[in-house]
């Protein structure tokens, strides 16, 4: 029997090249999708690049370009890069399109529809050179814990702890430097604590969705009670603005996953394919999604959950990969050990 499969690798961040760790995702996908066509089922491959977010916006900026201009010129590296190691994609596309804001309006309007949305007032650290409120990565600090100076705003890279930006001791903006303000704003939030979510996810997570032991991590998060998901960042911003909500645009991570559906949906329109063949809750095809371990959160727990109270279908599986080591440790830049494909591709063959 024939199948009708989709699937997808995660989206590349257009913010930085396409370094070796990345391809261990997109070579295993390719090797999976090849495998499938050779079958003779019918196999769709569709990945992307994900565009939006404030270090695109303040990249641009620095480079001075439009964030337009900058994702233009980093998709065409990826490309380049993919072809190089020849990643077959049936569809390599990118999430500031028409398709993926379609989409993410969607299942945003029927979230909303379903009282799934809360809009809250929260507290943020404010730059007020920048004149903008600042994500965590962009607030730096002495952590509270372990008082290790030039941390991060949400996470400590010495000791490990986490904890919110505002418990850091003299934060100061990592875009200006200047030492931020408190500033209240008005956030969008998809309600994951509704019992609905958790009464849904309990059966979900478990094979063939997820594997095993990634079913495990995603029960203990579940079991501590899941919080809601702050799915709205204030202007400035480069992204979609959120409909009804002037000043408001998407989170980064809201429409990237999305952005799965904008690519197949552009295939479709190209190919002549039945989008709904795929996506609509009654599909009897499949869709498999390949991502590391660090996104599992957002694929297994938000990602479904967003889609099943849509109306859309959600994923047949989600395949967990580790990372690639180098003497044992995570590929790092700062440590020297990150190869970039294009470096790779100067010297060595790809096969």
């Amino acid at each position: 029997m024939t199948r009708k499969i989709l699937v997808t690798s995660a989206l590349p961040y257009a913010n930085g090249s396409i370094h070796l760790g990345h391809l261990v995702e997109y070579i295993q996908t390719d090797i999976w999708v090849r495998f499938q066509k050779m079958r003779g089922h019918e196999c769709f491959y569709c990945c992307a690049d994900d565009t939006h977010g404030t270090p695109i916006m303040l990249r641009a900026e620095k480079e001075g370009v439009t964030p337009e201009q900058l994702i233009d010129r980093v998709w065409h590296e990826h490309k380049r890069d993919f072809d190089g190691f020849h990643v077959d994609f049936d569809n390599y596309y990118s999430t500031n399109t028409p398709e993926t804001r379609h989409y993410a309006d969607t299942i945003y309007t029927r979230l909303k529809d379903a009282g799934l949305i809360e809009v809250r007032a929260i507290e943020q650290f404010y730059d007020p050179e920048k004149q903008m409120f600042l994500p965590d990565r962009f607030i730096k600090g002495e952590c509270p814990k372990c008082h290790a100076k030039d941390q991060y705003g949400d996470n400590c890279e010495a000791c490990g702890a986490t904890y919110q930006p505002t418990e850091l001791i003299d934060p100061y903006s990592a875009v200006s430097g200047a030492k931020p303000v408190r500033k209240t704003s008005d956030h969008y939030f998809f309600k994951l604590s509704d019992p609905r979510c958790a009464d849904f996810l309990k059966d979900w997570i478990v094979p063939p969705q997820v594997q095993a032991e990634a079913g495990n991590k995603l029960g203990e998060w579940l079991s501590g009670g899941l919080s809601d998901w702050d799915i709205s960042r204030d202007a400035p911003y480069f992204g979609f603005e959120i409909p009804g909500a002037p000043g408001k645009y998407y989170y980064v991570w809201l429409d990237a996953p999305i952005g799965y559906m904008g690519s197949f949906r552009n295939l479709c329109d190209r190919k002549g394919l039945n989008f709904d063949d795929y996506w609509a809750p009654d599909s009897q095809a499949e869709v498999y999604h390949f991502i590391g371990k660090d996104i599992l959160y957002f694929h297994a727990l938000f990602w479904p959950a967003e889609l099943h109270h849509a109306g859309f279908r959600t994923p047949s599986g989600v395949f967990c990969h580790g990372f690639l080591t180098v003497n044992g440790s995570k590929m790092s830049k700062s440590r020297g050990t990150f190869i970039t494909a294009e470096s790779y591709l100067k010297h060595l063959n790809p096969e």
